[in-house]
């Protein structure tokens, strides 16, 4: 027991490790460190704006839709003008648009304009994740070719009788960037595979949305016109 503890006591713990695994990658460690942390950081922005954002409109679908099922448009209309969602917007543009439609043809094409201006917000900045991913792997790659060069460089000199045991610790050193730079870019690729899932969810359901809406608008209209 008295070896098992000594022996847990002396191993590096994993924050002394991936420490001392930097520090023995050279340079190049750090920019892809820095690119890490700007690649995940950016995705947990993308991540929380995209859930706030489903939320929102989805509380804007459940505030409008009794008024446009029971006809009260313009109780519709003000209610997408106070908010700022991109299905409101998008609803905003097909009740503006119905005010003088003569075909419901119509209200879908104004619809589908204000679901174009939306889909850019949606996808702003997602792409940087995965270049943030191929710098992260190109660092790593560049870093490596580098420190294999020096690498030669200085066994070249070196006393015969060393050389195969320097020329493996420089190795075993250069391979720490091409290491790094992979387990960098590999949580960002998912990450970015991820939000676009989430974007094209969100996407599909506004269009969804859209076609209930001109649906639902159909069918008023209709009992409107029979009631007449």
């Amino acid at each position: 027991m008295p070896t098992t503890a000594t022996a847990a006591a002396q191993s590096p713990g994993i924050i002394d490790t991936s420490i001392s695994f930097i520090q023995d990658g050279g340079f190049f460690m750090y920019p892809i460190l820095i690119v890490l942390a700007l690649g995940l950081a950016l995705s947990l922005e993308r991540i929380i704006y995209l859930q706030a954002t489903k939320a929102r409109n989805q509380k804007t679908w459940k505030d409008v839709y009794p008024l446009i099922a029971k006809g009260q448009f313009r109780q519709a209309l003000d209610v997408v003008s106070t908010s700022n969602t991109g299905l409101a917007k998008i609803i905003g543009y097909g009740l503006e648009r119905a005010k003088t439609a003569k075909r419901h043809d119509d209200i879908e094409l104004a619809m589908e304009e204000g679901l174009m201006e939306v889909i850019p917000r949606l996808e702003t900045r997602t792409p940087y994740i995965a270049t943030f991913a191929n710098i992260a792997t190109l660092l790593g790659l560049l870093g490596t070719i580098l420190g294999l060069i020096s690498a030669f460089t200085a066994v070249a000199s070196a006393d015969p009788a060393q050389k195969a045991d320097l020329l493996s610790a420089s190795i075993s050193v250069a391979m720490n960037t091409t290491a790094f730079g992979l387990i960098a870019a590999i949580p960002m690729l998912l990450a970015f595979a991820f939000i676009n899932s989430m974007t094209g969810k969100m996407v599909d359901s506004m269009e969804m949305a859209s076609v209930k809406f001109v649906n639902v608008f159909r069918q008023v209209s209709e009992r409107k016109n029979d009631g007449q």
